[in-house]
């Protein structure tokens, strides 16, 4: 079949269908499994034909952690492309990342060829086509991924796509796999245009009257509701709803393990954070809980919830399939589209006969409350002490934010440091990855900027997380791509977390007693010197608290100038 003049391929199909579906970039690490794409871009751009893009990713978990950034600011689905089973498993805890964080993205990894004697173009010609035969090249992501097919056929490559992106994008979102041999990609692609192939994704809806109603009972009546969300602003405009109904009938919220901006944290009904370590007073004393959009809003084990108190759980996914062992005593669950609920729950209490005395009250102990709160962290934040802490590094940063700044968060043990003293306000500004695979927040930023190219995009990272995150892979992608960003790293020495998992179960054990805990990797390591491999990028490391100011703002003019910056900032150590 031709089209035009020139003979069609399935690899011209699948590149066609991309670009039908609005798919702008493809984040790639190509292979010898490629040859039939490679061409077909090149002959599609020569004909005029719109493609996507392809970003060339030197590392795989850089490629997927891009792809997962701009899935997370876009809403969209992100294609990633990678080489056989063994680009497969490069993609490492990245792939985590992206079903735990529940973003659309379509990973499709290339395959030995089916034939081995030039049945078909493209047949092996290649020894490492033998080596990279597997029997089932699909179970290394089949943990970890809302579907998987192998391509058995290029005729019919528009439907495999459109029916891997319906999975990928159906609510609730996330990662999806297909494999084609490289041979098959060189199969007749013959469109036909007497087949509409429209597919869809499925999308949610709001709650039933009944339980709306009943909701919005609970939230007039209690004396001490609250509300708690981890991922509710991955929809911008959920957040504007969210704080509709907070300040009409003063409910406090409060953000557990958040790593998108769900609720302008200066908001005087914002009541913190639960940061799953202290016993959570707040979530005790309320005798009604509205989780929205949350994986764990508090930690049983550590704070204790009446079994009297009635809690409701609206999410894209409530109870969890993709977790084994999961439980929250007593909760009513209702899968439902939060900002769709929001909105109906506003409309439920318009109709409802308010106490507006009990509300004020209400209202007037939150705010004292969240002000007797943030005092205390910005005492945290400006203590004397000779070191940099992670407190008075984080509430240094927030001076240099604005609006036009977006913050990527992989702080990993200083993640509740950081949430207290950023203070991100305005919906699409804070990003994490919605999981704990280390080394997201290098491809993520990169991913965020592409799709931003005109605000700030700084990532903090833990010195373990930046050594995960292929910095020199992530250099390359930020230079190539025009995509500068800022690197904080909290340099404490080693891993933290570790220890502190350690701690928590034996408190007086004798690791304790011998400091020996096998994390820590101090020394005179100079770990923003990687960053220097691609010319131009400004590097600096900070040892003494005096100097940090300087060196941040130089930091931030370097980017805000074009130029990616990385700052290895020596905190107290473990």
């Amino acid at each position: 079949m031709s089209n035009n003049g020139y003979a069609l391929t399935a690899a011209d199909g699948l590149l066609l269908t991309l670009s039908e579906l609005g798919v702008d970039y493809i984040f790639a690490n190509l292979g010898s499994d490629h040859p039939p794409l490679i061409e077909s871009l090149a002959k599609l751009k020569s004909k005029g034909k719109r493609v996507p893009e392809i970003i060339i990713c030197p590392h795989e978990m850089a490629a997927l952690s891009a792809a997962h950034g701009r899935a997370q600011v876009t809403g969209k689905l992100q294609v990633v492309l990678v080489h056989v089973d063994v680009g497969t498993q490069n993609l490492g805890g990245a792939l985590h990342n992206a079903m735990r964080g529940r973003v659309p993205i379509l990973i499709i990894a290339g395959a030995s060829p089916v034939t081995v004697d030039g049945e078909m173009a493209a047949s092996r010609n290649e020894f490492i086509h033998y080596l990279q035969d597997i029997s089932d090249q699909r179970s290394i992501v089949r943990e970890y991924t809302k579907w998987s097919y192998d391509v058995h056929s290029g005729k019919n490559i528009d439907l495999i796509v459109k029916r891997a992106a319906q999975i990928a994008c159906s609510s609730p979102s996330g990662p999806v796999y297909m494999m084609i041999p490289r041979d098959i990609m060189t199969d007749e692609w013959v469109p036909l245009p007497e087949v509409k192939r429209a597919i869809f994704p499925a999308s949610l809806g709001a709650l039933d009257q009944n339980v709306a109603k009943q909701i919005a009972h609970h939230l007039v009546e209690a004396k001490m509701p609250l509300i708690i969300t981890s991922y509710l602003g991955r929809n911008v405009d959920a957040v504007s709803n969210l704080v509709q109904l907070s300040e009409k009938i003063a409910v406090p919220v409060m953000e557990a393990g958040p790593y998108y901006a769900n609720f302008p944290t200066n908001h005087p009904m914002h009541i913190g954070y639960e940061d799953f370590i202290e016993r959570n007073y707040v979530v005790e004393e309320a005798d009604f809980i509205l989780v929205l959009d949350c994986d764990i809003p508090w930690m049983p084990q550590v704070t204790k919830v009446e079994p009297k108190t009635n809690v409701f759980w609206i999410d894209i996914d409530p109870i969890k399939t993709t977790i084994p062992v999961w439980y929250y005593s007593g909760v009513k669950f209702v899968q439902a589209e939060s900002r769709l609920v929001l909105s109906q729950l506003l409309d439920e209490i318009d109709n409802v006969e308010l106490d507006h005395d009990r509300i004020e009250s209400r209202r007037a102990s939150i705010r004292a409350r969240s002000s007797s709160v943030r005092d205390q962290w910005t005492q945290d934040g400006t203590s004397e002490s000779s070191k940099i802490t992670a407190a008075y590094l984080t509430s240094l940063i927030s001076e240099f934010i604005d609006e036009n700044t977006i913050i990527v968060n992989e702080t990993i043990s200083n993640y509740r440091t950081v949430w207290r003293h950023l203070n991100p306000r305005t919906p699409g500004q804070f990003y994490g990855s919605g999981a704990s695979s280390l080394g997201w927040h290098g491809g993520a930023a990169v991913g965020i900027k592409l799709e931003n190219p005109d605000k700030t995009v700084v990532a903090l990272t833990g010195d373990g997380s930046f050594i995960f995150s292929e910095p020199v892979a992530v250099q390359i992608m930020s230079r190539l791509y025009n995509a500068p960003f800022l690197t904080v790293i909290y340099n404490n020495g080693g891993w933290k977390s570790p220890k502190l998992s350690t701690l928590a179960v034996y408190p007086h054990g004798c690791a304790n007693a011998s400091g020996a805990f096998h994390v820590e990797f101090t020394g005179d390591f100079a770990l923003e010197r990687v960053a220097s491999l691609v010319d131009g990028v400004y590097i600096a490391k900070v040892d003494h608290r005096d100097e940090l100011h300087m060196r941040l703002s130089q930091a931030f003019e370097a980017v805000r100038d074009g130029r990616s910056a990385v700052l290895n900032v020596m905190i107290e150590e473990m």
